[in-house]
């Protein structure tokens, strides 16, 4: 069963009127962001954006904030407040800065609806204390789950609050699942492009560069989730994501290469029957229905054109050559804090790894030693996993010189 499935949207309906779904988007000058504020545009009567938040980048999000009026904002450093809130000062918004702002921001009582879109780590405070004030939860931020999957997932059931996944992937099991909650799933098929990378060996991918890694065939992603994507390390990050979205055993998860993206992912029922969704890649499909959901709302997105001739190929990973996803396995299998440490060793490599530190195999090498050095802990609490992390981005900094 999906607890997120089970759940009763809350917040005001869409299409109700006047009655339009407020929408805090966490994140909102990255790639999931912009896309979400695009799709919001062309559905004013619909949604409406009161919270917006940003790492560092204040132009863009000063621009956001006097287009679309929200109540508050959020910048995360603290040295772009001043010029944030000045540029706002007549615009009658709310400026917040700094990372416990981001809770703060959480906890108001101004919308119905989080993205949560921030990347990496950061995004898992305010997503708990959205969950904590009973807001529907549009995830984007695998992290979140892939860090304190089970600590989310309870608290999001205990307090009946809607958890509906945004990843294109997970958004298509979502919706294979919809009106199968009495039918049990025997497995679930994760469907990965390959990357810029697909068939490459470790001779070439030695020697691989930061604007090679950065150039997707199939996805307009931002940086982080572009080298997780060329590693394969993203599609491990899903399995564990999905083992507590969708309440599943490792061993029910499954990934398969699909290098043209248009399955988005399938369900496998008990009665051996195949569910698969499909359409062309394009984030805002997702976006827009975890926004809606539980109606579909129509728009002017590509289709894709079943008369043209095409090819949907699958093939097994290759998890020889591209090891993260082997040792994102192992975590899935052991869990514990190993998730939460794979986590925070991947977020540093890859930091590494687009300011030039260390190649495109030395990531693998730092996440491995990090996981082999951090305790393991069974059953972590909060702040234990908290403490996994911390532990974690300190040893693998170090074995980086950062």
């Amino acid at each position: 069963m999906n607890p997120a499935i089970q759940q009763k949207p809350s917040g005001n309906q869409v299409g109700a009127g006047e009655h339009r779904k407020r929408i805090a988007i966490f994140g909102s000058t990255g790639s999931i962001g912009t896309q979400a504020l695009d799709v919001i545009e062309a559905n004013s009567d619909k949604f409406v954006v009161t919270i917006l938040t940003a790492h560092s980048n204040h132009q863009l999000l000063i621009e956001q904030a006097l287009k679309f009026r929200p109540y508050a904002v959020v910048i995360v450093d603290e040295t772009k407040y001043n010029a944030t809130r000045q540029a706002l000062s007549s615009a009658g918004i709310q400026v917040m800065a700094g990372e416990q702002a981001l809770e703060d921001a959480a906890a108001l009582d101004k919308y119905d609806m989080m993205l949560a879109a921030i990347v990496g780590f950061a995004g898992l405070k305010p997503t708990l204390k959205a969950i904590e004030n009973g807001r529907s939860i549009a995830l984007a931020n695998k992290e979140t789950l892939v860090v304190a999957g089970d600590i989310v997932m309870q608290r999001a059931v205990e307090k009946r609050t809607p958890v509906i996944p945004v990843d294109s992937e997970h958004s298509a099991i979502f919706q294979c699942l919809v009106g199968e909650t009495r039918n049990r799933i025997e497995k679930i098929v994760l469907t990965a492009s390959g990357g810029p990378f697909l068939g490459k060996k470790p001779n070439y991918l030695v020697n691989v560069k930061r604007e090679h890694a950065l150039q997707h065939p199939n996805w307009n992603m931002g940086a982080k989730i572009s080298i997780d994507s060329a590693t394969l390390m993203n599609k491990g990050l899903e399995m564990i994501e999905a083992k507590w979205l969708f309440n599943l055993k490792p061993e029910q998860i499954q990934v398969v290469i699909h290098p043209q993206s248009i399955i988005h992912s399938m369900v496998q029922f008990e009665d051996g029957s195949l569910k698969a969704q499909m359409g062309l890649p394009d984030m805002k499909l997702p976006i827009q229905y975890a926004m809606a959901f539980p109606q579909r709302i129509p728009n002017a997105f590509p289709r894709f054109d079943f008369s043209k001739s095409a090819q949907l190929s699958f093939e097994p990973p290759d998890i020889k050559t591209f090891r993260n996803l082997g040792i994102a396995m192992e975590a899935l299998y052991k869990g514990g804090n190993l998730p939460a440490v794979l986590n925070a060793a991947n977020e540093i490599s890859v930091f590494g790894f687009l300011r030039n530190r260390i190649g495109f195999l030395d990531m693998t090498e730092v996440i491995e030693r990090t996981m082999q050095k951090i305790p393991f802990i069974a059953k972590p609490t909060l702040e234990e996993y908290f403490e996994s992390d911390a532990e974690a981005r300190n040893f693998a900094a170090s074995l980086l010189n950062l």
